[in-house]
């Protein structure tokens, strides 16, 4: 077990609350003063690559946007290649595409046919878990490409959401719960 010179309740204590946005009656979760603190952005990255050895995955799948910031990060450490899943019309090459429901319409996400492949060893990673509709959408691009996902970490999961009801049989770690 790697020692950890921060802990998920520090990270939590420097995460802002910004009631009402970006629409009233949302609870923003404001976590630029854990990426503005060094000490705590190391820290955060540490705890969502726990017990992961460096070279034991191929890549970690970060989700537009936020998410990149984590998983990036997280890849160098993991010495592991960086994947975007991003919002349809933004990756230049083919894509695999998977639609998820939103309260009204849908929106839908893609990642480039060649970004993985059968049998590589990978973590997805975003900044919160929700209704968990992006990170459900995720796994399924992932499976389309053949990859095995080993876990799925999130900074944040706003638990009352449920949104591990659409990761079924997956790995869910998250460091701070809501």
């Amino acid at each position: 077990m790697t020692h950890h010179t921060v802990t998920a309740a520090q990270l939590a204590s420097a995460i802002r609350n910004i009631p009402d946005f970006p629409k009233p009656g949302i609870q923003f979760k404001d976590i630029t003063p854990v990426l503005g603190d060094a000490r705590l952005f190391a820290g955060a990255i540490d705890l969502l690559t726990a017990d992961v050895v460096p070279g034991s995955v191929d890549a970690v799948v970060g989700i537009d946007a936020r998410g990149f910031i984590f998983a990036a990060a997280a890849a160098l450490k993991l010495k592991a290649a960086f994947v975007p899943v991003r919002k349809k019309g933004k990756l230049p090459y083919q894509c695999h595409e998977e639609s998820y429901d939103l309260e009204y319409g849908s929106n839908t996400v893609a990642i480039h046919t060649d970004a993985l492949a059968p049998g590589k060893k990978v973590i997805l990673v975003d900044d919160l878990l929700a209704t968990g509709g992006t990170a459900g959408a995720a796994v399924n691009l992932i499976k389309k490409t053949g990859a095995e996902i080993v876990e799925v970490s999130f900074l944040i999961e706003l638990a009352f959401l449920n949104g591990r009801a659409k990761l079924p049989g997956q790995k869910v770690r998250s460091l701070i719960l809501y």
